[in-house]
Order: structure tokens, then sequence, then C-alpha cells
């Protein structure tokens, strides 16, 4: 579902892809080749959601904003399933884990792995190339650059998943 709200409108860039079961509420930007996936909520009522180009969110994650602070995903963000991202800032191409939850506030830096099940608590800021794991989540050591390699590389490789899905639409029958 694509919902407006008031006068505020989705704006999705080209070649995205949106699962027919996700539902992009209000002032939600996705840019180019950007995915997001089945059951996922971005909802930008109160506030701003911008998705950087080729950033994939996957099913079951919700994206939210509070009054005072919108929510902006970098480029070559992939969010793994069932997160929620509320009211902070994601730097580019991080990879965000399973299950993961980022509050109020936080910023993440660029090149960062947020293990699945982290707890990122509000306000808190993390650096960039950090692993990022834990209840309340830590920089647990600095990311290798075969690691830092790896985050874009998982970017590009959902690039390819939401074309097929594009491109599927255009299969007769």
């Amino acid at each position: 579902m694509i919902l407006s709200f008031g006068d505020k409108r989705p704006d999705l860039g080209p070649r995205v892809f949106l699962a027919p079961s996700a539902d992009i509420i209000g002032q939600v930007r996705l840019e180019e080749d950007s995915s997001v996936f089945f059951q996922c909520v971005l909802r930008a009522d109160i506030n701003t959601i911008t998705v950087g180009a080729r950033s994939n969110i996957q099913d079951h994650t919700t994206v939210h904003v509070a009054s005072d602070l919108g929510t902006t995903i970098g480029a070559d963000v992939s969010i793994g399933h069932g997160c929620t991202i509320h009211a902070c800032s994601i730097g580019d191409r991080v990879l965000v884990g399973m299950g993961s939850i980022i509050m109020d506030g936080t910023r993440v830096g660029e090149d960062c792995l947020i293990a699945a099940g982290s707890l990122l608590p509000k306000g808190k800021s993390f650096e960039a190339g950090s692993l990022i794991m834990g209840n309340p989540a830590r920089v647990t050591r600095r990311l290798t650059a075969e690691e830092i390699s790896g985050l874009a590389k998982l970017a590009e490789k959902y690039v390819h998943v939401k074309d097929v899905y594009l491109d599927a639409r255009t299969w007769p029958g």
C-alpha cells in the first residue's frame, strides 16, 4: 500500500521495488534502486524517512519517526528481517542484522555491521567501521577491509534480487 498522510506523499525514485504487502505512508523518499520487501512498514506521518540508493529493507521491518526526528538510511544499506528502525540515522554501507532495534537519536556511522538481535539505545553514536553488538549494543571491534567490502556486495546482491522481482512483473500471465 502506498498512502499519503495529509499532503505528505511518498516519493519513489527510479527502479524501486515495493513488495505488494509493504506499506509506505507519508513523507517517505526511496532513492534509485532501493527495495522494500514483504510486510514492511515505513510510516512517515509526523516526520520524514529517507532511504538511500541501492538500500534494501527486508521482510517484517518497521521504520518510523518521532515528531522531532526523522529517519535517514544511507546508500547501500541492508536492513535484515524483523528490525525496528526508529527516528535515527544510519550511514552508508551498513548491515543491520535481523531483529535489531535502533532507537531515537542514534547515529550509526558508515561501513558498520550491527549483529543480529542488537539493541542500539536512544541517543548513542557509533563510529564508522565498527562491529556493533549486544543489548545494550557496544562496539566490539573494528571491521576488517574484507568485511567492509562485503557490506557493499550485499547491497549489490539485493539490487539484483529486486530487479528479478521488477522484471517478473512484465511476464505474461
